[in-house]
């Protein structure tokens, strides 16, 4: 014998339907370890269009929307690969290779680093930066573990340079992320050199509009999460 289905109440109907209407809770930007760095690109391939999709013809009598200035980017590399600038209309970022910056496997500044980094803390001052972020990035050999270990140490040791050109005022998040999000084939040395790399980045001012960079002074503490945030000494790396 069939026992009969019993009947939501009208409560648990009413609430099943605002959620449907409503769709799922939007997720919560995690700011204390965020997924991808901002700004930052893979080498993945795009995805591929069919241009004679219908889905991308105007319907009889639309129009197209108007005109819209995309955000526009910049890049300009040494001819070694060194060092890379990259511009868009809301922030630059420099990426520099960890050969010219540590020696090999480890995280300790060589003498020809200094410069460079007070470089960049003169174009962080030019663009009156006080958020600057410092991140760093290994290839994919040896362990995960050790490539989030020793990137880390080589963003921090970045910062440390930096908080020493860049005034108390400025804030610093720093980062070590292994081998996640690479910006040349890991497949030959050439490319690994490339993912190798600590990057600095901030927002671009209003006034800043420099191409070069050169000088600063600050310092940064850590919030247990693995982050660093910077307000008046920090530790070197």
């Amino acid at each position: 014998m069939t026992r009969p289905r019993s009947r939501p109440s009208t409560a648990t109907a009413t609430l099943t339907a605002l959620l449907l209407l409503l769709g799922p809770a939007p997720a919560l930007a995690d700011d204390e370890d965020p997924t991808a760095p901002p700004g930052s690109t893979t080498t993945s391939p795009p995805p591929e269009v069919d241009s004679n999709s219908p889905g991308l013809k105007l319907a009889d009598g639309a129009t197209l929307a108007p005109a819209k200035v995309l955000d526009i980017k910049s890049v300009v590399e040494d001819l070694g690969g060194e060092e890379r600038r990259e511009d868009t209309n809301t922030d630059v970022k420099f990426a520099l290779q960890a050969e010219v910056l540590f020696p090999k496997d480890s995280a300790k500044l060589n003498p020809e680093a200094n410069a460079r980094i007070k470089a960049i803390a003169e174009e962080a001052k030019a663009q009156k930066a006080t958020d600057v972020r410092v991140f760093g990035f290994t290839d994919n050999l040896g362990s995960y573990g050790h490539g989030k270990k020793l990137s880390r140490q080589r963003a921090e040791a970045v910062h440390d340079e930096l908080a020493g050109h860049l005034g108390p005022e400025v804030t610093f998040s720093v980062r070590g992320y292994s081998e996640d999000y690479p910006i040349a084939d890991n497949g030959s040395e050439e490319g690994r050199k490339k993912n190798r790399r600590v990057e600095v980045s901030f927002p671009r001012g209003t006034t800043g509009n420099s191409n070069s960079a050169s000088d600063s002074n600050n310092t940064s503490t850590s919030n247990g999460n693995g982050d660093s945030y910077s307000a008046a000494t920090s530790p070197a790396l």
